[in-house]
């Protein structure tokens, strides 16, 4: 009820009449969906915390930075600001409605072909955003020489830290030193895209939510979730898709950095952790680093095992001998799914890191060619991002309800069904 009184304070002519439950960041957030006396909805978030108030805030801000003619140029919707109001040193926000839910990774993977081309077309109209919209609110913008020391700045950070395997911190230093992988042109970023974010209304992508980490940097980061998916078929369609509707010359290493982003992530988390001294937080997260190593280490004990039968098998051939059959090295068998921990508490800027598999990716199986760049034997000696192991999607534990569908129950919202 004291969202429903906020509601009214902040949306001049708002009478609620009906409400109900809205999945949200529990930790940092109480929601509620509202219905007023003419039957429009609303969606009223109140933050807990400053941290989570000043989130609520920059969001605004891009949104209202969006104007009619940005949006009426894109795919999808937005959510729009109806109103705000100050509670004591917190701003809640109210929300115009939006039709859709919230669909997992797994139903995303398997929507069809226009949904897949919804996706691709959704992050292509981001990457396409003119930079003034960043400018304008006064958001962060990095060139891409500017992106990799931010990124080896925070490898520093985490490597202080004394709790990073040895094997990731030279994985991911190698990448960070390969200047060739960094050679993008920087784009508008969402920046905290994934399948929350994404509506899905009749198999069709209908608006993008979660607008508060807008900036100019590395296409690649909008991309991390999606690589993330362990779905090699769903990532190539949706990056062709994204391809086609850019109109721009291909990245060639758009999707190493999306998988460097998708691991890092999870050195971000244990440092936030420790940062806010929740020890068990940090204890998920040094288990599941552990975990990405440990996959890492077996991939590369495979991978060695080949190498040395093919050698093996050469110099029998040189010698004269007939060609044996090859052994076909076992598969490397994905990690357990590793236990998402909960949110850190009062850490709203932490993704909470999904589970970790093994699965790797290159760049050259998605429909468009990869280009040739100079260095590439040297590149060739280090450790290849083509051989990233990725983790899977961040769970949809947030699935916004189909608002449009939900029915009055005496008085109230019901809870619609989701996907």
């Amino acid at each position: 009820m004291e969202l429903a009184a906020l509601a009214t304070a902040a949306v001049p002519g708002l009478y609620p009449v009906a409400f109900g439950p809205s999945p949200d960041d529990a930790t940092d957030f109480d929601s509620a969906l509202l219905e007023g006396t003419d039957g429009r909805r609303w969606r009223v978030r109140s933050p807990r915390g400053r941290e989570a108030s000043a989130r609520l805030e920059t969001e605004m801000l891009v949104l209202r930075a969006f104007g009619p003619g940005v949006r009426a140029e894109l795919p999808f919707q937005l959510p729009a600001v109806a109103g705000t109001v100050r509670h004591g040193n917190l701003t809640t926000c109210v929300y115009t409605h939006l039709a859709g839910t919230v669909w997992e990774l797994d139903g995303l993977a398997h929507g069809g072909t226009r949904l897949v081309r919804d996706i691709g077309g959704a992050l292509a109209a981001i990457h396409s955003l003119p930079h003034s919209l960043v400018d304008r609110a006064d958001l962060p913008a990095y060139s891409a020489n500017e992106f990799r020391q931010r990124r080896l700045n925070e490898l520093d950070q985490a490597a202080t830290t004394g709790k990073i395997p040895p094997i990731l911190l030279r994985r991911w230093e190698n990448a960070l030193e390969d200047v060739s992988m960094w050679r993008f042109s920087p784009t508008v970023v969402h920046g905290d895209l994934h399948e929350d974010n994404l509506l899905v209304d009749d198999g069709r992508v209908t608006a993008v939510t979660g607008w508060t980490d807008l900036r100019v940097g590395d296409p690649a980061d909008d991309l991390a979730w999606l690589v993330a998916s362990n779905e090699p078929e769903f990532i190539d369609a949706v990056v062709s898709a994204y391809h086609e509707a850019r109109h721009e010359p291909v990245d060639p290493h758009l999707l190493r950095r999306a998988a460097l982003a998708a691991e890092f992530a999870l050195a971000q988390y244990l440092v936030k952790a420790l940062t806010l001294g929740d020890a068990e937080a940090a204890a998920d997260g040094e288990d599941m680093l552990a975990q990405l190593a440990a996959d890492i280490e077996a991939e590369d004990a495979a991978h060695a095992a080949e190498d040395a039968e093919q050698a093996h098998d050469a110099e029998r051939m040189d010698d004269g001998g007939a060609s044996p059959a090859v052994a076909v090295p076992p598969a490397v068998a994905a990690s357990p799914a590793v236990a998402v921990p909960p949110a850190v508490a009062g850490s709203p800027a932490v993704a909470v890191p999904p589970a970790v598999t093994v699965t790797p990716i290159d760049d050259s199986e998605t429909s468009e060619p990869e280009a040739h760049d100079e260095g590439t034997d040297e590149d060739d000696a280090r450790d290849s991002l083509a051989d990233l192991p990725l983790h899977s999607g961040i769970p949809a534990a947030h699935a916004e309800p189909a608002t449009d569908a939900i029915p009055l129950v005496d008085g109230h919202i019901s809870q619609g069904p989701t996907r």
